[in-house]
């Protein structure tokens, strides 16, 4: 990474460096250390953040509509999972605690998911998406909400807090699956349209020598068949997990019916 781009982005540092702060002081408070599995998942989230307000900003910037797609899906995808899967339940309960309640109601699967749905279906409505572009505290405002629900859809799946549940596996699978419809109802308008539907990308000229619309159609494909590539590889992690939990169940219960069956009345 470069310094011009650095002193380009110095909000990124700055939240970046209090996300990291936070992490720190929380681990001295509690004289306690993160397991360096979730160091390594939380120092990879920073990395990743700084990556996407960075360099994948600065390409976006340029007018390259494929890597604003890759922008939004990085941010919806892989920064929340990371932050969740990083985080220790004794960081977080602390926070949580106090408005337990109400954490509880956002992170209901039901309303994460229409949240996060809602969001991302307006942020790419043209007129939305269009005055993003234009306004830079719009456009930062927009991608702190994509992290902020990011998190709460991705809660269900890879809550650190056993007081707020994961969902059951089957009903995981269900979950992304039904993820997929809302993303597909984005991605497909986008890639079949048969014109550019964002005036911005039509006002100067593209990096790495695209015309407007084939860089529309590539934004589109990313986000139709990436994230539909990225959830199957989630959908075969999860399934994988469903099935080595069974395969630990199995020999207990065995031995619990068997204990039963020995002690029965005869």
């Amino acid at each position: 990474m470069d310094f011009d781009l650095i002193g380009d982005h110095p909000s990124i540092w700055i939240g970046t460096s209090l996300l990291m702060a936070a992490y720190l002081v929380a681990c001295a408070a509690k004289k306690r250390r993160p397991s360096r599995r979730q160091a390594a998942w939380f120092a990879t989230a920073l990395g990743v953040i700084l990556i996407a307000h960075g360099e994948l900003d600065e390409l976006a910037d340029r007018r390259l509509f494929v890597m604003h797609m890759l922008q939004h899906l990085v941010q919806s995808f892989v920064i929340p999972p990371l932050l969740l899967l990083g985080t220790p339940d004794w960081m977080l309960r602390p926070l949580v605690r106090p408005i337990l309640p109400l954490v509880r109601t956002l992170t209901n699967p039901v309303l994460a998911f229409l949240l996060f749905t809602l969001l991302f279906v307006t942020a790419h409505f043209p007129p939305v998406f269009d005055h993003m572009c234009r306004d830079e505290n719009f456009h930062i405002a927009l991608h702190l909400m994509f992290m902020g629900t990011g998190v709460l859809l991705w809660w269900p799946l890879l809550s650190p807090l056993p007081e707020l549940p994961r969902l059951a596996y089957p009903m995981q699978i269900l979950y992304l699956f039904l993820l997929m419809i809302p993303m597909t109802a984005v991605a497909a308008p986008i890639t079949l349209a048969s014109h550019v539907i964002y005036p911005w990308y039509l006002e100067g000229p593209h990096a790495w020598g695209l015309g407007a619309m084939e860089d529309q159609i590539f934004g589109g494909l990313l986000m139709w068949i990436g994230q539909g590539t990225y959830l199957m590889f989630v959908f075969t992690a999860i399934f994988y997990r469903w099935a080595s939990h069974d395969d630990r169940d199995s020999p207990e219960l065995a031995q619990t019916f068997a204990l039963r069956a020995a002690r029965a009345p005869r």
